[in-house]
């Protein structure tokens, strides 16, 4: 009689957290932690009132997997992680203590990760093998990557090799770090945005990021639109795109040096995502070449971006694996 061996998999419930958009997921992973994703879920982060709400919101949807009936509930959320369960985001007006929802919703196990270490982990999954070249570059293996993009702000992470083909994610809240204006016009629009938003200082999440598109434009040209409304209006606006696309540059080619990103840099986030135009102009890589001490490491790094906005989900599936095999890092092949 032939046995025929049984492949269990485990059932993940995939949760990231945005500004503007929660997305959910459901995902299963074999014994040797291959991830398959199932079904999908978008929902208004602003149209909760509360993380519970939001959770009571995907339970009256569609969206066929529930909280208590899956093995792990991973939820990545763009702000600070404290004690490794509670969130009080910027960009969202309530907080998040995944403790109490665990016990709330009668799920099983959960964790709290930031969004770009969640980004980060995407990196080593198919959306990372799937990624567009920006700046093409060979990748020092066992060396660091750089995370980084734009969606209602800014987000890093970095990735650290162990040397054995392993990778852990590290957060990082450099997106709050002052953004460096360099000419007399640049530094123009930094005391512009300081005035009509009334902050202390500029920093990357102010100029880098959604509401930094429609920043510069209001600047270049006195007209108030909304993000997508000056993406889509792009090939009438040539030097909201270079300013943009310069400063994006910028924050690239900064974060690569400082991190020492020999492994590379990924691009993420909606920004970029829905408009690649900003990252494939001429000023994002005249910019992130700029000629100093260190561009010889830069031309040799490549630059690629993230064109799936469900990254992030996968991410959190793949911390998941670890969470259930009891690792902290994850193997990358």
């Amino acid at each position: 009689m032939i046995k025929h061996q049984v492949v269990r998999r485990s059932t993940i419930l995939a949760a990231d957290i945005g500004g503007t958009n929660s997305r959910f997921a459901s995902f299963s992973a074999d014994d040797e932690g291959k991830l398959t994703m199932h079904s999908q879920s978008w929902l208004k982060t602003a149209g909760a009132d509360s993380f519970g709400s939001l959770i009571n919101k995907l339970i009256s949807s569609d969206f066929p997997l529930k909280p208590w009936d899956t093995e792990i509930v991973g939820v990545a959320i763009a702000g600070p992680i404290e004690s490794g369960t509670i969130s009080s985001p910027p960009l969202i007006h309530w907080q998040i203590d995944i403790s109490e929802a665990q016990k709330d919703f009668g799920i099983k196990r959960t964790f709290l990760i930031n969004d770009f270490v969640a980004q980060a982990y995407a990196c080593l999954s198919p959306v990372g093998e799937e990624a567009q070249t920006v700046l093409a570059g060979e990748a020092v293996r066992d060396a660091a990557i750089a995370v980084i993009g734009a969606g209602t702000g800014l987000g890093k992470a970095l990735l650290t090799p162990d040397g054995r083909g392993n990778y852990r994610a590290l957060p990082s809240e450099g997106a709050h770090a002052d953004f460096p204006f360099v000419t007399d016009r640049e530094h123009q629009f930094m005391q512009y945005l300081m005035h009509s938003t009334e902050i202390l200082h500029v920093t990357y999440n102010h100029v880098v990021s959604g509401s930094g598109l429609s920043a510069v434009h209001s600047f270049l040209t006195g007209e108030q639109l909304a993000p997508q409304e000056v993406a889509r209006g792009f090939q009438n606006y040539p030097e909201t795109l270079a300013w943009a696309s310069r400063f994006y540059g910028r924050a690239c080619r900064n974060f690569a040096l400082e991190t020492l990103a020999l492994g590379g840099l990924f691009i993420a986030g909606g920004v970029a995502a829905k408009n690649p135009i900003i990252v494939n102009h001429k000023a994002f890589k005249d910019e992130f070449y700029m000629p100093g001490t260190m561009g010889h490491l830069l031309r040799g790094l490549p630059v690629r971006l993230i064109t799936d906005q469900n990254s992030g989900l996968w991410g959190v599936a793949i911390k998941a694996v670890m969470e259930l095999q009891g690792k902290e890092a994850y193997r990358h092949e």
